[in-house]
């Protein structure tokens, strides 16, 4: 599988906005997609349909930085729900949520591609076919590393 990274690279010290992907060896949380476009994911994660008002907090200054929330939301955030088909389907990287620290990055998911295969904020962009094959491998871990 060939996965597109942050288009700063991996580092073991992730802020956030820096737009590297973390290094390191993280739990897959869960998985949410969008049922109006792709099937229930097959994997041993929790799974959930997201609608149109899915958000995920990106503001170090929230009480509710890293976590999922309804939107409309006063905190930064972004859209679940896009439309474009990158988050067709989203796998949560249990990245800094256990707490989340302040700053320390948000919103890592391992996600599709995109059709370009262009570098992303920060997640791990796969392509539908490898994402299916990742959550039907009933894998509950990522492990990050820097290319070789």
């Amino acid at each position: 599988m060939t996965a597109v990274i942050g288009k700063n690279g991996v580092t073991p010290c992730k802020q956030e906005g820096d737009h590297a992907t973390p290094l390191g060896l993280f739990p897959l949380r869960r998985v949410f997609y969008r049922a109006d476009k792709v099937a229930r994911p097959h994997t041993c994660l929790p799974t959930e349909a997201i609608s149109r008002t899915d958000g995920w907090c990106d503001d170090p200054t929230s009480p509710h930085y890293n976590k999922k929330l309804t939107l409309p939301h006063e905190a930064r955030h972004e859209i679940l729900w896009r439309e474009d088909d990158v988050y067709d389907i989203i796998v949560v990287i249990g990245y800094n949520d256990d707490p989340a620290q302040a700053g320390r990055g948000s919103a890592i998911f391992m996600h599709k591609q995109r059709p370009d295969r262009s570098p992303t904020e920060g997640c791990v962009a796969l392509s539908e076919a490898d994402l299916l094959a990742v959550l039907a491998s009933q894998a509950t871990h990522i492990l990050i590393h820097a290319p070789t």
